[in-house]
């Protein structure tokens, strides 16, 4: 029996010592791999708890409103009855208007959205912070806040002076102060689903003076709500809706999970949080493989040493630990490179996000109980991936241990047996013999490379479909060049105006009606777009392609808003207008089409004119533009007085790629990085424990004749045969991935189209070549090097 050390290390200890240094190239190779996923998981758990608690934070110091409403007009004895509504603790009434901004470095006109603070307070409710500057003085009426973001956009400071056309009056604000809000974390424009700080600005300015320019003295046109703690959200709105439906013209309340900027920003952190998981998730399940093989290697390779051990007398837990510890060290140093790494990400995104959420601090921090998961997590795939290693480790008997393992069945390769052998040199022979001889090690090593790869068409496949989406959008669905959006919806002679105006060659009408749509105990806020069936400027887009025709009768719902609803063809839903009568009707679902942002319902103008009872009425248009004379239209536009605004298609597709795109671009440069760096380690991994396993074998070649080159096409040729096999498996694993990862980071704003491009695959294809060609170049130094003496003096 074996005597228990009485101090020091013991042997046990010094054993596990002694072989991480020996295999110390593929220990740290492992533990990048693990501390790749590791530092994913850190970094998107440490930025989702930083955006979080910044938000809550924000949200409750600056009294962020529970629900929102917008009307025509209401006196102001309405605030009393709004108060007296069960459940609401706190009323603010409010002036909200949108105006065309003249911004001097800008040729398109801008929107200025106006709203109104009380005269020398603060807001009770969504209340603005004040970065730079002072509050607009109740004496000078011309005075207002700015946007943070807007004014940085445009160089203002306190002092600047921006022109707006208010009421049809063209006006000089002066900026007194910069200032952000919680309602406005994430800056929107109507109509857009990205912020455009160079075209869309907020303005805060005194009650009486904008309620004067609006003729809202004595009456507001927008209203906010504090709710008390318990009390139903959706009876409050129900009964705010029918006070405000009583000839004040209200639009439909909505609670503040459907606010826009809280909206974009809960889709947002959503796809953060699905990331969170899914992407470590597969990161670290190829580290657990990779683990997994390098241990029962180990052992293999191990197995004199495991048998002299049990025969010394140490026990199967003893043994066992030994190599759980073997994992466990390879895991924590993978832990600490992670959770480095994953800070340091972290923080890169965090500071990303503040492109596109203005917050007073957003301040990046790293909570222990997220290094604990993080690294609990990276030593927990490391333990189950040895698992396996470790039980058949413990099993081996000492008698059946000390013998060297059966050697495998000896036959010719398969393309000897079709008759080709004659045309295939010795070493060839041995490398396929070699390969179909152990068809569990060579799944193995094809699995491995081929997780690399995938991991590899993962990390890029994204910017294909934004690509792709940004083409359909842009180039096959909107076929304009400007959309006018008119202040209130005018008769089809404002389209006429439109036509006449210089450098627009053709115009499009458009009409569009908010409403609420309800199916059973389901109901969202939407805008039915009205559509022609010959519509050339702006099309419906189902798929990446296809061009879907609005049907005569019927409404035809984006894919995301009937799943909202839980609707399909055939159903009939209740439209709620929240424009002109007010009425409810029931219409039918005659089709969905797969689009790709935002929720849309369409329906031909037709039939939205008949359901309004209405005339040939247009909410606005798009327009064909001679660009030789862009800059006169867009003067002109900027003094006309029923324009509300002016969407340039270049701008927003130049505003989409600086932000969201550039964002997307920079995390999956990251992600690339971490895939390189697990295909490497794979890659390499198999590498040497090939070398390891067939040390004995090559040396004896060498010994017989066989040239240095000859016995390195051996190895190698054996690697590349592999990885040529596993490099399609690779892209059909990252294929299903991709898929997979495609149906979690789906949201109500974003709706990427699932598409592979061919250039993806052939990254892929190349970046695991070139890994196995650097791998191979690092092993073909290490056999030159190969003690033939020392190799062959080892007992079989």
């Amino acid at each position: 029996m074996r005597a228990a050390p009485r101090w020091g290390m013991s042997a046990l200890n010094r054993k596990l010592l002694r072989d991480l240094w020996q295999v110390r190239g593929q220990a740290l190779a492992i533990a990048f791999v693990i501390g790749a996923g590791i530092a994913i998981f850190a970094s998107m758990l440490s930025t989702l708890d930083s955006l979080d608690l910044t938000l809550r934070t924000y949200y409750e110091r600056y009294r962020f409103a529970d629900v929102f409403a917008s009307l025509e007009r209401a006196p102001m004895s309405v605030a009393a009855d709004i108060a007296a509504i069960p459940g609401v603790a706190r009323v603010e009434t409010r002036v909200v208007a949108d105006v065309t901004l003249d911004v001097p470095d800008l040729e398109e006109p801008a929107i200025g959205r106006l709203i109104s603070i009380p005269e020398g307070g603060r807001p009770a409710l969504c209340d603005v912070f004040l970065r730079e500057g002072r509050l607009p003085d109740r004496a000078r009426p011309d005075e207002v806040l700015a946007s943070e973001s807007f004014a940085r956009a445009h160089g203002f400071q306190p002092g600047s002076v921006v022109r707006a056309v208010i009421n049809g009056r063209r006006r000089a604000l002066v900026i007194v102060g910069l200032a952000l809000s919680p309602e406005y974390i994430y800056p929107i424009r109507p109509g857009e689903i990205l912020p455009d700080d160079r075209r869309f600005g907020v303005f805060w300015m005194q009650r009486r003076a904008l309620a004067s320019a609006f003729n809202l003295d004595g009456a507001f046109n927008d209203v906010v709500l504090q709710l008390m703690r318990g009390s139903s959200e959706a009876d409050v709105i129900a009964r705010l809706d029918r006070l405000l439906e009583r000839g004040y013209g209200g639009r439909g309340a909505i609670p503040r999970a459907l606010q826009p900027s809280n909206w974009y920003l809960a889709n947002e952190l959503d796809q953060l949080r699905n990331s969170a998981i899914y992407v470590p998730v597969i990161f670290l399940g190829v580290a657990a493989f990779l683990v997994n093989v390098v241990l029962s290697r180990l052992v293999s390779v191990q197995r004199p040493q495991v048998a002299a051990l049990k025969a010394l007398g140490y026990a199967n837990r003893e043994i066992g630990w030994h190599f759980v510890k073997n994992s466990l060290a390879i895991a924590i140093c993978g832990a600490v490179i992670g959770v480095a790494f994953g800070a340091w990400i972290g923080w890169a995104m965090t500071r990303l996000y503040t492109q596109f959420f203005h917050f007073p601090i957003l301040l990046y921090r790293l909570q222990p109980m997220v290094v604990v998961q993080s690294a609990a997590v990276g030593l927990v795939a490391a333990v189950l991936g040895g698992a396996g290693a470790v039980w058949r480790a413990a099993r081996l008997a000492p008698a059946e241990a000390m013998r060297p393992e059966s050697p495998a069945r000896y036959s010719i390769s398969l393309p000897e047996r079709l008759g080709i052998g004659r045309f295939l040199t010795q070493p060839t022979r041995i490398i396929l013999r070699a390969l179909q001889r152990h068809p569990g090690r060579t799944a193995l090593s094809i699995t491995g490379i081929g997780l690399a790869t995938a991991l590899m068409v993962v990390g890029a496949f994204m910017m294909d479909s934004v690509d792709v989406m940004m083409e359909t959008s842009f180039n096959v669905a909107q076929r304009y060049e400007v959309m006018v959006t008119f202040a209130q919806p005018a008769s089809g002679g404002a389209l006429d105006d439109l036509r006449r105006l210089p450098g627009v060659m053709a115009a499009e009408p458009f009409r569009a009606v908010p409403v609420r749509l309800r199916f059973g105990h389901r109901s969202r806020e939407a805008a039915i777009l009205g559509a022609t069936p010959d519509a050339r400027l702006n099309r419906i887009v189902d798929g990446l392609s296809r061009i879907a025709r609005v049907p005569p009768g019927g409404l035809l719902l984006s894919s995301m808003l009937a799943r909202v609803l839980d609707v399909r063809r055939g159903d009939e839903v209740a439209v709620e207008l929240l424009e002109g009568g007010r009425r409810t009707q029931r219409i039918e679902v005659a089709g969905v089409v797969d689009d790709f942002m935002g929720m849309n319902a369409y329906m031909d103008t037709r039939a939205l004119h008949e359901l309004m009872r209405e005339g040939a009425t247009v909410s606005g248009a798009y327009l064909r533009v001679d660009p030789l004379q862009s800059r006169v239209l867009y003067s002109t536009l900027k003094a006309t007085p029923r324009v509300a605004g002016v969407l340039v298609k270049d701008a927003a597709r130049q505003n989409l790629t600086d932000t969201f795109v550039s964002m997307m671009r920079q995390m999956l440069a990251v992600y690339m990085l971490f895939a390189g760096v697990i295909a490497f380690g794979v890659v390499y991994n198999n590498a040497r424990i090939s070398l390891a396993e067939r040390s004995r074998e090559l040396a004896t070649l060498r010994v017989i004749g066989f040239s240095r080159a000859e016995i390195s096409y051996i190895l190698l040729g054996e690697l590349f045969i592999i990885t040529l096999i596993a490099l399609p498996v690779g892209c059909a694993m990252g294929y299903g991935l991709a898929a997979g990862m495609m149906s979690l980071l789906e949201t109500e704003m974003w709706r990427l189209p699932f598409v592979i491009l061919p250039g993806t695959y052939a990254l892929a294809i190349m970046t695991s070549a070139g890994t196995t060609i650097v791998s191979a170049l690092i092993v073909r130094r290490r056999l030159d090097r190969l003690d033939l003496v020392a190799v062959l003096k080892i007992r079989e």
